[in-house]
């Protein structure tokens, strides 16, 4: 190789390096690092659980109306102890609580476990397993989320999410599919065991974090803490945005009850997996490309993007007439959604307060909890009254149309820039170091 032909390899390998995964929160943070092992662990011994238990309801019941029932029961406690989950976060201590609720979750796989070994099991430790364990999921989220905009750098909270969902995303293809193969072949018991131990080792995972203790002056959890997170929300338009237009676009284009009338529709019934799994392929293709992101700063430019890719693929997925073109319309839609969940999650951990920080984070699980359930309502709703292909396509349309009115409609959203934002800023100056604020108050001021 010349000497001209280095700097240009160089410059190719730098290119290269940018579509490449930003793991600087991995090598930077030995708490992040814990939180996302343990996560994984969590999430492939959940979806065991997940795929265990509606089964056994239908083995016990025979009726697809009980279990539909499971979703009913799990929702309302999600919302309720999620926003009380977020007052919560900004009391205690974040990381007892994690463990708390961790240990919690465990506890009731093993109750399931139980159940499922007695000569008749029982049907009402099901529903009853469901409802606590969504009560104890809205309680932990938020922590979650706070902990981590509190271990993770500012400059990182991008690279961060992409981590954290691509963590995810894996767990969401390969777990169901492992799960499948468990409990068809090993049976309902091994697969409550084996989602008992990964709780165990997430446990001990938990306790090796770094204490995470509130303000000293944090609000005691109570309604009035919670109406004050609210309030907050309120008076920053450009956060109150990133909720709003992910509301719009799960309410009109999150078609995926439907999924097996459209397959059907589309004379492909044996592409109702590839059509469930499409998203997910599309927002890991995201992560694993994220490098990028990192260097964006209209991040609230780039919410209103994705929202809007996500409607026009969804409109596309509804037109179209070939399966393949369905399929790829998915897998661009779901690589959009992540792009805007990405750049939400950037504006939340960069600009809300620690201390408001959980509060924040249980209205977030309320946005992306109800939209889809009321997305999908929608959705069969109008496939009932103007047919499965239309439901689809004309919520794309409208996801669209409600993004861009969204967008005019809060101009602060579309100007959000992560290097002058008065909240970006703030939080940039608390977060740095005494000795990084003498440095730059003893910094020479340029001549005029």
């Amino acid at each position: 190789m010349t000497d001209d032909d280095q700097p240009a390899a160089a410059r190719a390998g730098a290119r290269w390096r940018s579509l490449l995964p930003d793991l600087s929160p991995w090598r930077s943070s030995r708490d992040f690092r814990l939180m996302w092992v343990a996560g994984l662990v969590t999430a492939f011994g959940s979806f065991l659980t997940l795929v265990a238990l509606p089964l056994q309801v239908k083995e016990l019941t025979g009726s697809a109306f009980a279990v539909g029932a499971i979703g009913a029961v799990e929702l309302v406690p999600l919302i309720v102890f999620g926003l009380y989950g977020g007052a919560l976060a900004d009391a205690v201590d974040r990381r007892t609580l994690i463990v708390l609720t961790e240990a919690g979750l465990g506890l009731l796989s093993a109750l399931l476990l139980v159940n499922s070994l007695l000569p008749d099991p029982m049907l009402w430790p099901l529903y009853v397993a469901a409802a606590v364990a969504s009560a104890l999921a809205g309680l932990q989220r938020p922590a979650l989320d706070a902990v981590v905009a509190r271990i993770v750098p500012l400059e990182q909270q991008t690279a961060a999410a992409a981590l954290n969902a691509l963590r995810w995303q894996l767990s969401a293809i390969a777990g169901p599919s492992l799960a499948g193969v468990v409990v068809a072949y090993a049976g309902l018991p091994l697969a409550y065991g084996l989602d008992v131990l990964t709780y165990l080792a997430s446990l001990v995972l938990g306790l090796m974090l770094t204490a995470s203790p509130p303000a000293e002056d944090a609000e005691k959890p109570s309604l009035a803490a919670i109406a004050a997170g609210a309030r907050y929300a309120w008076r920053r338009k450009e956060l109150l945005g990133t909720y709003v237009v992910d509301m719009a676009a799960m309410l009109f284009a999150f078609p995926n009850a439907i999924f097996p009338f459209l397959a059907d529709d589309l004379d492909a019934p044996w592409a109702l997996g590839l059509m469930y799994a499409a998203g997910s392929v599309g927002s890991v293709l995201v992560s694993v490309t994220s490098g990028w992101t990192s260097r964006i700063h209209r991040h609230g430019r780039m919410v209103v993007l994705g929202a809007a890719v996500w409607g026009a693929a969804m409109a596309v997925a509804g037109w179209a007439g070939n399966i393949w073109l369905v399929l790829l319309a998915l897998v661009v839609a779901g690589g959009a959604d992540m792009v805007s969940g990405l750049f939400r999650s950037t504006i939340w951990n960069q600009t809300i307060p620690d201390e408001l920080r959980g509060r924040l984070a249980g209205i977030e699980l309320l946005s992306y909890a109800t939209g889809p359930q009321i997305g999908q309502v929608r959705a069969g709703g109008m496939a009932g009254l103007t047919g499965v292909r239309t439901a689809v396509w004309s919520g794309g349309v409208a996801c669209v149309a409600a993004v861009g009115l969204l967008a005019v409609a809060i101009p602060k959203l579309m100007s959000y820039d992560a290097r002058t934002d008065e909240h970006a800023i703030r939080m940039r100056e608390l977060r740095k170091g005494p000795q990084d604020r003498r440095e730059q108050r003893d910094r020479p001021t340029p001549a005029a």
